[in-house]
């Protein structure tokens, strides 16, 4: 006997629900014709479901998107970075308490309690003939942020590896929900054949048809619900395994639009609106904000953050602001449309000499004029680097807090988490840090306020 078996999968939705009520309406149509011809079908996410940005589930704390997975009758997810680092420890022990899904997470547990229910490390799913399919799932391995927010993660590959050994002779198929990236996808290919498909994210990758990579069949739907994946697996009992794995992508914006698309949009904002509309802070007078320049926002922002971390001195881009602060009523709505990135503070320990060279490299003009997309970064444009108490006078004499520095004496540096990453200023990436979790911008802002301008 021949079985078919249809497995559909999204990946980095990133709360972009444009194309949500069409997307989840053929899958359920397609579901419900294989079922009738008798073929299974399974609905898996690869994390990143959730994104703070995005109103409705900054309001609900992402269970508003796992009630969207629960309509939707998704049978397996995995966590990406955007569940496990952005929410503080009880938000995401609790945020699939209620799902009516499996969520699969090999590499993580609580460090000093039980895990919650919902965590496991593999499923294993059976079709209606028999046939036995383990699910693993593993996420990326953020190692400092996850020790700050109270959870153990541990190295993904030889995780995942050593449960696959432990699982091969007791299922048919294998496969993994890796929200680790094309690299690390790759790297696991080749040093687990044993496994039949890996289904991609993290790292947005777009592979059309897959890619396969020692036998082992990688998937990848780019970002933001664009594209939903769609494999089929053919599976021959009589052999015990499988002769065909076929992946393939649909281009949702292609999809026939659906009757509520709009409605349900603007559902999921007024809800998000309607949550977060009480007042938590009064302002005297409006606050500006500018783009390639010091603004009177960036000025109150500089002064929450030196507070709020003890630091030397402060530096962070002014594309952060959206917007300026209004003058009246400030509701964490207002603040979130200011800041609705999932961006945290960082100190890093630094010599005068590398804090020096940290000031003559933000000087670049090139940087203020960035579109940048990722790293946490939800803005337009990057916008000019701003820097509080250190700079270079005329002498180029490093200055911090008014006078002339130490080039051998350490200091602290508060900036933003997406700077750590080796990407804008490579001394970062190795240097002490300490992560600031689990606040965002927007909550350390609105605790000085709180404090300061009512």
């Amino acid at each position: 006997m021949l079985e078919t078996i249809h497995f559909y999968h999204t990946n980095d939705l990133h709360s972009h629900f444009e194309y949500w009520l069409r997307s989840q309406f053929f899958i359920r149509k397609e579901r419900l014709a294989y079922a009738e011809r008798g073929e299974p079908s399974f609905l898996f996410d690869i994390g990143d479901h959730l994104d703070r940005s995005n109103i409705y589930t900054e309001a609900t704390l992402g269970l508003g998107n796992v009630k969207l997975l629960n309509e939707a009758q998704y049978d397996v997810v995995t966590i990406g970075n955007n569940e496990g680092i952005t929410l503080d420890f009880d938000e995401l022990y609790h945020l699939y308490d209620e799902a009516n899904f499996e969520v699969v997470v090999a590499n993580l547990k609580a460090a000093n309690r039980e895990n919650p229910k919902w965590l496991k490390p593999y499923t294993i799913l059976e079709t209606k003939y028999g046939t036995k399919i383990g699910v693993i799932g593993a996420t990326a391995f953020y190692e400092l942020f996850y020790k700050e927010l109270q959870w153990d993660i541990v190295e993904p590959r030889k995780k995942i590896i050593s449960i696959v050994k432990q699982l091969r002779e007791q299922v048919d198929i294998l496969l993994c929900l890796s929200h680790l990236g094309i690299t690390e996808d790759e790297l696991l290919a080749q040093d687990c054949p044993d496994l039949d498909v890996i289904f991609g994210s993290h790292t947005h990758h777009f592979l059309e048809t897959g890619k396969m990579v020692n036998g082992v069949l990688l998937t990848g739907c780019g970002k933001f619900g664009a594209y939903t994946g769609h494999l089929t697996i053919q599976f021959d009992h009589r052999e015990r395994k499988i002769i065909r794995k076929e992946e393939k992508i649909i281009d949702n914006a292609l999809l026939p639009e659906i009757d509520g698309e709009v409605e349900f949009l603007e559902q999921l904002s007024s809800t998000g609106k309607e949550l977060m509309s009480e007042t938590i802070f009064q302002t005297t007078k409006s606050y500006n904000k500018e783009w390639f320049h010091h603004s009177q926002i960036s000025r109150l922002f500089a002064k929450a953050v030196l507070e709020h971390t003890g630091a030397d001195c402060a530096m962070f881009n002014a594309g952060i602001f959206l917007d300026g602060l209004k003058k009246g009523n400030i509701s964490k709505y207002d603040i979130h449309r200011i800041l609705p990135h999932p961006i945290n503070l960082c100190v890093v320990e630094i010599t005068g000499r590398q804090l020096k060279e940290v000031f003559l490299q933000a000087k670049n003009d090139e940087w203020s004029q960035l579109e940048l997309k990722g790293l946490g970064f939800r803005g337009l444009i990057f916008g000019k680097i701003l820097t509080y108490d250190f700079s270079v006078n005329k002498n180029r004499e490093l200055i911090v807090k008014g006078e002339v520095s130490d080039l051998n004496r350490t200091y602290q540096l508060a900036t933003l988490d997406m700077f750590t990453f080796g990407y804008f200023f490579p001394n970062f990436k190795y240097a002490k840090k300490k992560y600031f979790l689990p606040y965002f911008l927007r909550d350390v802002l609105i605790d000085y306020c709180k404090r300061y301008l009512n």
